[in-house]
C-alpha cells in the first residue's frame, strides 16, 4: 500500500470518528465592545472649523468643532436694543419728571387760574346783568360756556401737576422693571445660544467616525461626532436556551481575546432575553429555531488591562 492510499485512509477513519461521536462543541463566541457617546450641536449652524480628527481620543473640555451662527448673531444685537428701550423706559419711571417738567406744569397751572379768576368774575356780573334784563341770553350763554371751560382746563392740569409731585405710580414702575427683566432674559438666552458655536467634548472619547465635513451645516441635535468611552469595555455573548443555565449573574469567567491571545476573568453582569431580530454577536451561533437566546454582558474585573482590546473584536468564553 502506497503512501496516498495510507493518508487517504487516516482521513477517512478520522471523519468516521467525529461523525459518530457527535459535532465538536465550539466555545460560545462574542464580542468586545464599548460604551458609544455622541456629541450633537445644540444650534443650526455652518461648521467653520474642525479641530480634531477620526480615531483621535479626546479629554473632557476639548474643543471639537467651531460653528457659523449668523442668524444667533442678529439676534443679539436685536435683543441689546431692546434691552437698552426697555431700561431707559425704567428709569423714566423710577425718576418720573424733571425739574423743567415740572416748571412747565406749573406755568401753564398759573395762566389757567388766572383764566379761571377771570371768567368767574365775569359770570358772576354777567348772571346779575342777566337778572335785570340787561343781558341777552345768548351773551349770557356765551359767559357760562367761558367759565365752563376755563374750569375744566384748570382742573385737568390741576390734576396733571399733582400726580407729577407725587411721582409715577408704583404699578407703572413693576411695568417697567418687568419689561427691562423680560428683555434681558431674552439677551441672556441669544448670547448662551451663540456661546454654542463651540461643540465642546463632554466626556472622554475616542472618536469614531466625523458625519460633516468643513463648510456643511449642522442642524442642531444632529450628531456630528461618535464613538467610544475608552474606559467602558465589556464582553457581549449569545447564549441559546439550552445553555443558558449554565451562567449566573455574579459568576466569574475566563474570556479569550483571540486576535490578542490573550485570556482576561469578567463577571457576569446581566442576563437577558434577546428579541428574534435582535443583534447576535455570534457569527454562527449554534442553536435551533425554536430556542429563545439570550445575552450575557461581563464587565472585566481589571478594567484598565481591557482598554487596549479593539472594539467589535471577537472573544470566547473559556471553558
Amino acid at each position: 500500500m502506497n503512501n496516498g492510499s495510507v493518508l487517504f485512509l487516516a482521513i477517512f477513519y478520522t471523519l468516521l470518528i467525529y461523525g459518530c461521536s457527535g459535532k465538536i462543541e465550539k466555545p460560545a463566541e462574542g464580542k468586545v465592545k464599548r460604551e458609544i457617546i455622541s456629541f450633537t450641536p445644540k444650534v443650526t449652524g455652518r461648521i467653520l472649523k474642525l479641530f480634531v480628527q477620526e480615531g483621535q481620543q479626546v479629554n473632557k473640555g476639548d474643543t471639537l468643532a467651531m460653528l457659523d451662527l449668523p442668524e444667533v448673531i442678529a439676534k443679539i444685537a436685536q435683543a441689546k436694543g431692546v434691552v437698552k428701550i426697555t431700561t431707559a423706559q425704567h428709569q423714566l419711571a423710577s425718576n418720573g419728571a424733571t425739574p423743567n417738567q415740572v416748571k412747565q406744569l406749573q406755568a401753564k397751572y398759573n395762566a389757567l387760574s388766572e383764566q379761571y379768576n377771570f371768567a368767574k368774575k365775569s359770570i358772576v356780573r354777567a348772571n346779575a346783568m342777566y337778572a335785570d334784563s340787561m343781558m341777552a341770553p345768548q351773551v349770557h350763554d356765551e359767559a357760562v360756556a367761558k367759565y365752563e371751560g376755563a374750569k375744566s382746563q384748570l382742573d385737568a392740569v390741576t390734576a396733571e401737576l399733582n400726580e407729577v409731585l407725587k411721582g409715577t405710580r408704583y404699578e407703572t414702575k413693576e411695568a417697567t422693571k418687568g419689561q427691562q427683566e423680560q428683555a434681558g432674559a431674552v439677551l441672556q438666552e441669544v448670547e448662551v445660544a451663540y456661546s454654542e458655536r463651540y461643540i465642546i467634548a463632554t466626556n472622554q472619547m475616542q472618536i469614531e467616525t466625523i458625519s460633516l465635513h468643513e463648510g456643511e451645516l449642522a442642524t442642531a441635535g444632529y450628531a456630528l461626532f461618535n464613538g467610544y468611552i475608552p474606559a467602558s469595555t465589556y464582553f457581549r455573548f449569545t447564549i441559546p436556551e439550552s445553555k443558558i443555565g449554565s451562567f449566573h449573574t455574579g459568576d466569574v469567567l475566563d474570556i479569550k481575546i483571540a486576535y490578542a491571545k490573550q485570556i482576561v476573568k469578567a463577571k457576569i453582569i446581566t442576563i437577558r432575553q434577546l428579541a428574534r431580530y435582535a443583534d447576535i454577536t455570534a457569527a454562527y451561533p449554534n442553536y435551533q429555531m425554536e430556542e429563545a437566546i439570550y445575552e450575557i454582558k461581563l464587565l472585566p474585573v481589571n478594567g484598565s488591562s481591557t482598554n487596549k482590546f479593539l472594539v467589535n473584536s471577537t472573544a470566547f468564553l473559556q471553558n
